[in-house]
C-alpha cells in the first residue's frame, strides 16, 4: 500500500505509526496509516488483518509531515 522511498514501516513493525497519513478524520476521532492501520485518538490502533492494539501511551514517533504521539496523529 506504501508508496513512499523509502516505505514506511509495515503494519507489524513496532514502528508501524511512524507511516504516513492517509486519511486523516479528527471529527471523528481516527486516522488511516499508508499501511493500512487505523490509529485513534485515545492511542489505540485497528491492524489490517482486525486485530485491535489496546491504547498505550509510551512516547513521541515523528511521521512523515506529522507527530505521532502513540497513535494519537498531529499536524
Amino acid at each position: 500500500m506504501c508508496s513512499h522511498r523509502p516505505t514506511c514501516p509495515p503494519a507489524a513493525s513496532r514502528a508501524r505509526c511512524a507511516a504516513g497519513v492517509v486519511a486523516s478524520h479528527p471529527e471523528q476521532g481516527w486516522s488511516l496509516l499508508c499501511n493500512g492501520v487505523v490509529v485513534f485518538d485515545d492511542y489505540g490502533e485497528l491492524l489490517p488483518d482486525g486485530r485491535a492494539v489496546p491504547p498505550q501511551r509510551v512516547g513521541t514517533v515523528r511521521s512523515r509531515g506529522a507527530t505521532v504521539l502513540s497513535g494519537s496523529v498531529t499536524s
